[in-house]
């Protein structure tokens, strides 16, 4: 392997004097995520403050988030089914940091929601609200397998996207 490689390092000078060319342009990137037959039938559902699933005829399972194809028994799905806006919690954190790394002073709760009416381990990622402004108030009010149930925005304000779910609450 030839380690001696001659050049020398470039100065700010040489950029701005032509020396060495250089180029600068704005790339393009505006961008089109086409959702998909499922979940785009999933976000027009939430529209209209309704959470759907897909039913497997093969193995008789519902899951949410919906899919088109089953994983389990590598079929296509067989149909939508109208699901509960309650369920209960599977999992869920406590953090005290927000999406940038900024502190927060009160506590956030995501939570993995279990829904109503679909199979078992299927559900949502979703936040918690209701639950208290500090982490003791949260552990008292929140743990595995409480019931929730789903708090919408407006229907006016509603756009087809899962934030029109403000938040899930204790029942």
């Amino acid at each position: 392997m030839n380690t001696d490689i001659r050049g020398h390092a470039l100065r700010e000078d040489d950029l701005r004097s032509g020396k060495v060319l250089t180029t600068e342009w704005r790339g393009k990137i505006d961008y089109a995520w086409d959702s998909g037959a499922a979940i785009g039938q999933f976000l027009a559902a939430l529209k209209d403050g309704k959470l759907l699933g897909r039913k497997c005829h093969g193995c008789q399972r519902i899951v949410i988030p919906p899919r088109m194809f089953c994983e389990k028994c590598f079929r296509r799905s067989d149909e939508w089914v109208e699901l509960k806006d309650t369920g209960r919690i599977n999992t869920f954190s406590v953090s005290f940091v927000n999406w940038d790394a900024s502190r927060r002073s009160t506590p956030q709760v995501p939570a993995v929601i279990e829904i109503d009416g679909a199979s078992p381990g299927m559900g949502i990622l979703h936040l918690l609200g209701e639950v208290g402004d500090t982490l003791q108030a949260v552990l008292d009010r929140v743990k595995v397998g409480t019931p929730v149930k789903a708090v919408w925005k407006p229907a006016e304000q509603r756009e087809g996207q899962i934030t029109d779910i403000l938040y899930f609450r204790p029942m």
